[in-house]
């Protein structure tokens, strides 16, 4: 059977875990970056860690002997390599400009954005549960954070909001790209390619705006957001290899569990019955998403 020859109907509680495993590591990732944004700016935190991406993802990817991508796959590569490149920039920007709960429940309007291009995209049919699970997902978010993300205050940034939602914007389509990707390529592979090309975009601006890590912990940080980065976007891989986009986007919520306990953990940050209450829909509507569906071959639109 081949990448694009999958069938609906298996169990979603393997691919949902790889998914919210994928979240879980992208969370720490955007933690690390936050504070590398303040400290050397967007664009040369955004390059070393995609630099840093592509040293580990090679590391490993390299040495299989790969049969280089060509074609189709090539071009889906470089596609999402170029937007993701300019997808992190916005939002590693826009988490300088604005509180990070508020920043992340912007961001939360991809899932549904996501949910709806899958039909035109990937030929899905979008079922009651999905609607249902998303409908869930950005409820609790709502709970959480909904004060929060519509909050302009002397710590918002009108132009932060827009970076944020631009992201957003770009996030969905990137999640797209994703589902099509895993039909046709291994998770290191698009990793390392995914990487590489990120860094390649990004080096254009090197001349004119990039600057060193100044000491051991800007380095470490580079390489711990840079390893995250690999380990989200293979985990990621996986699950949506095994599983139709509709059926993870409402995993996209569970950034907030996390953001919810680093919170806690790292800096002593209170966490309030609302957040319990968000928690408890985001969670619903990733069981309502894990629920089996009807056995049918799925669309390949590639």
């Amino acid at each position: 059977m081949t990448h694009s020859q999958r069938y609906e109907g298996a169990s979603l509680v393997f691919p949902i875990a790889m998914a919210s495993l994928g979240i879980f590591f992208f969370s720490m990732m955007d933690a690390v970056m936050k504070a590398q944004a303040l400290v050397m700016g967007a664009y040369s935190a955004t390059f070393w860690r995609a630099a840093m991406g592509a040293v580990f993802a090679s590391i490993v990817y390299l040495p299989s002997r790969p049969v280089f991508a060509s074609g189709r796959v090539l071009r889906l590569h470089v596609i999402r390599g170029v937007l993701t490149a300019f997808m992190m920039l916005f939002f590693f920007w826009g988490l300088t400009q604005l509180p990070l709960a508020q920043a992340i429940g912007l961001t939360f309007v991809a899932p549904i954005i996501a949910l709806f291009l899958a039909v035109p995209m990937l030929g899905e049919r979008i079922t009651p549960g999905a609607k249902l699970a998303a409908a869930l997902g950005f409820g609790g978010v709502l709970i959480i954070a909904g004060e929060e993300m519509f909050q302009v205050d002397e710590n918002s940034s009108l132009l932060g909001v827009a970076a944020i939602l631009i992201f957003a914007l770009m996030y969905a389509f990137n999640l797209i790209l994703q589902r099509k990707q895993a039909l046709v390529a291994k998770p290191l592979e698009i990793a390392c390619y995914q990487n590489v090309i990120m860094t390649a975009v990004l080096a254009i601006g090197a001349p004119f705006a990039l600057s060193l890590p100044a000491d051991l912990v800007q380095w470490s940080a580079a390489s711990a957001a840079g390893l995250l980065a690999v380990l989200s976007l293979v985990s990621l891989s996986i699950a949506y290899s095994r599983a139709q986009a509709q059926e993870l986007v409402a995993v996209e919520y569970t950034a907030f569990i996390w953001a919810a306990l680093f919170g806690w953990w790292f800096f002593d940050e209170s966490v309030g019955v609302r957040t319990f209450l968000g928690t408890a829909l985001i969670v619903c509507g990733c069981l309502i998403s894990s629920r089996k569906q009807p056995l049918r071959p799925l669309s390949d639109t590639l």
